[in-house]
């Protein structure tokens, strides 16, 4: 994949510039363009680890949120049973929604996985058979 943005996290003229000048201005400026040359290209790893785990502790909440209702009465026999119905059954949706979540999350890895995997097909087959890359031929 080729990056063709002036402004990508990598040692291109315009970011030298944009980080002097940030340090020139205004000093975190520069230390902020400074961390975006050196960790920009983690950033995207980053969120999504951090998404995963705001995920997995909200999951959390809401299973000890579902607990705290089902053992709270409020006295009336027949709307305690309706209430437990309703949150067995809204409990079952959040099961069958996060099962959904996640077999999305796996189609979209596998989609990505095989683009990629047809992005290196198509480089190697613009190398050429005999080009080796560099590399000397072992015989």
């Amino acid at each position: 994949m080729t990056q063709s943005a002036l402004i990508r996290p990598d040692w291109t003229p315009a970011t030298i510039a944009l980080m002097v000048l940030g340090f020139i201005v205004f000093w975190p400026l520069g230390l902020a363009m400074l961390a975006y040359i050196l960790f920009g290209d983690k950033l995207g790893q980053f969120k999504r680890s951090a998404n995963e785990k705001a995920d997995g502790m909200c999951a959390g909440f809401r299973r000890a949120r579902g607990r705290y209702y089902k053992h709270f009465s409020t006295g009336n026999v027949a709307f305690d049973d309706w209430r437990r119905a309703e949150l067995e059954r809204i409990e079952e949706q959040r099961r069958k929604l996060d099962e959904m979540r996640a077999e999305f999350d796996d189609y979209m890895h596998e989609l990505r996985r095989a683009k990629d995997q047809e992005e290196f097909d198509r480089f190697m087959r613009e190398r050429g058979p005999g080009n080796s890359g560099g590399f000397p031929a072992t015989s």
